[in-house]
């Protein structure tokens, strides 16, 4: 039997209004149902406003560091439950267990940071320009956030939503993603545990048109934070943004990795297929470009098959190399990339194929001589589908690596310091590594990305990531 879940209102787990709901599945055997959800409507969603806007006067009035320590105890409690929080996840998103395992230590470590960091806010003292007179600023909550997440991180991206948020003593409500809601309402049951008041948090499942829409556009909504498609998240910027909401998008990326002729070879295909295949490839930050010199062009052709080849798929409670898409939906697209990829011509050195077996299994998909402006070099897909691209030399690397319209995450593999350096300088990315893969976030830094990957108005996590919730008072105090 699934499990059933409600909504959280008000400090009340509540059923929706519509008396409807939805199922989430097990990615991996879609006959097995994991839980039930409430099929929420506009008008369940204007309750969580209104629950979020009666209770963020008390919390905003409420010490830096008693908030502190309601998400202090929350990150100790999410610490007791994560073999069930992580079992959970698998079963609704379909990321092995070491990768669920992960996501949910960095939720445990994101709410202990934000912890900390809430004892800290206030503001700064600064010195006047006349005698007798206090010059200070006072760093204030917006008053309600709504925040709109996906499936693909569905516990680490709302933490880092969420912690900031209530650190800086917003009110919050949260339309987690259809497909896997399940490790948010565990986050709110962690939270209401660890003793955050009523109305403070208010998590709504259900359709973007009717949840996500009335979010969006309420006018007792002061900020919205959204992740997800650029498309999704181009509507939501239009509607929030029509009476002065302040917005913070995160969306889509199609990541490149430069293997340069100053790398190891073997190291730069360990390096790419981690970022191209671990978590079936669903993440904004996935490699899906490999742009590679035409002097080692050849052998790391040869080395990244080997790498896709040697990876063993299964249900992510088996903890193999990877797991299933998240739904049909998401292998079907896939699906269709690869026969694009075919169409336009480039080579399907390996894989690609439907594993025959129950569940949204596909292989690890390696394109080679692949053309810079095919739509599998151009277009985000969220699978494990790499292209690899030849490129003559840096300059016409890095030209191919800014050639696309997304800016979030970028890689080089080489052992030229002096390249490597160009590189940062040079590419159009938010987020930009060397000799490391394009997936993977330290917590404490800033996070986001340029051109279509991103509103470029707040980053988050880390100090940065209590901007996009707080707003600065300036006092001129004489005396």
């Amino acid at each position: 039997m699934p499990t059933e879940r409600l909504n959280y209102v008000d400090g009340e787990w509540t059923v929706s209004e519509s008396d409807e709901t939805f199922e989430t599945v097990d990615p991996a055997n879609p006959e097995e149902a994991v839980s039930t959800y409430p099929q929420s409507t506009a008008e369940d969603t204007e309750a969580a406003v209104e629950a979020a806007v009666g209770a963020s006067e008390e919390w905003r009035n409420t010490s830096g560091p008693e908030r502190g320590q309601i998400l202090s105890r929350t990150s100790a409690i999410l610490t007791d439950w994560k073999d069930e929080l992580t079992e959970l996840l698998v079963r609704e998103e379909g990321k092995t267990r070491t990768e669920a395992g992960g996501e949910i230590q960095r939720a445990i470590d994101i709410f202990d940071y934000y912890g900390a960091k809430a004892r800290d806010l206030g503001g700064t003292v600064k010195g006047a320009s006349s005698r007798h007179t206090n010059l200070y600023t006072r760093t204030e909550p917006l008053g309600v956030a709504g925040l709109i997440t996906p499936w693909n991180y569905p516990i680490a991206i709302p933490a880092w939503k969420i912690a900031p948020a209530v650190a800086s003593g917003n009110a919050v409500l949260i339309k987690p993603a259809s497909l896997a809601p399940g490790v948010v309402h565990e986050m709110a049951r962690a939270l209401e545990k660890a003793g955050l008041p009523g109305g403070v948090l208010n998590v709504i499942t259900g359709p973007g048109s009717e949840v996500g829409d009335t979010i969006a556009s309420h006018p007792d909504v002061d900020a919205i934070s959204f992740t997800g498609s650029t498309a999704v998240g181009n509507t939501v910027y239009d509607t929030a943004t029509e009476d002065g909401k302040r917005v913070q998008l995160e969306m889509g990326g199609k990541n490149p990795t430069i293997v340069s002729d100053a790398a190891d070879v073997e190291e730069a295909a360990d390096i790419v297929a981690s970022g191209a295949f671990g978590v079936t490839g669903q993440a904004c930050t996935a490699c899906s470009r490999a742009i590679v010199y035409e002097d080692v062009y050849d052998e790391f052709v040869d080395t990244i098959v080997e790498r896709a080849e040697s990876i063993e798929i299964g249900h992510g409670l088996d903890d193999l190399d990877m797991g299933p898409h998240v739904s049909k939906s998401e292998l079907e697209s896939t699906l269709e990339y690869l026969d694009i990829g075919r169409e336009e011509g480039a080579t399907l050195a390996y894989g690609g194929g439907k594993l025959d077996r129950e569940g949204y299994f596909v292989e690890p998909a390696v394109f080679t001589d692949a053309e810079p402006d095919m739509r599998i070099a151009q277009e985000e897909i969220f699978g494990p589908v790499l292209s690899v691209i030849p490129v003559s030399d840096y300059e016409q690397a890095i030209h191919v690596a800014n050639g696309v319209k997304y800016g979030l995450s970028a890689s080089i593999v080489t052992d030229d310091h002096g390249e490597a350096n160009r590189f940062v300088e040079d590419v159009d990315a938010g987020v930009v590594k060397i000799n490391q893969k394009t997936t993977g976030l330290e917590l404490h830094v800033p996070f986001g990305g340029v051109k279509e990957s991103s509103s470029e108005t707040y980053r988050e996590q880390g100090e940065a990531g209590l901007d996009f919730y707080t707003i600065s008072k300036t006092v001129y105090d004489a005396y």
